[in-house]
């Protein structure tokens, strides 16, 4: 049997037919031809993923806040060394 990739507008909308009672998982997972555990696993993630976003706590959010802090970094080591150079050209 071929091996299917499903787009993730494609999981979502199976595991909500899941969650929402509309048919039993086994029906579901028959109907797309995929097995009960990879039912269970989208469905997983997909709570998962709406945990963490109701949490506050999204990936992005932290990836964006490095970067943040890497270039203040960068900007107080810069304003340093400006100020070093102001020094010594007035000397």
């Amino acid at each position: 049997m071929k091996r299917r990739n499903w787009s993730s507008d494609e999981k979502l909308a199976i595991v909500l037919t899941g969650i929402k009672g509309e048919k039993a998982v086994s029906e579901i997972c028959r109907e797309y031809q995929i097995s009960q555990s990879v039912y269970y696993k989208w469905r997983d993630k997909f709570l998962d993923g709406g945990k963490k976003a109701l949490n506050g706590s999204s990936t992005g959010n932290n990836a964006y806040n490095a970067e943040i802090e890497r270039l203040q970094k960068i900007i107080g080591k810069q304003t340093i060394q400006i100020d070093v150079l102001k020094k010594t050209s007035n000397l």
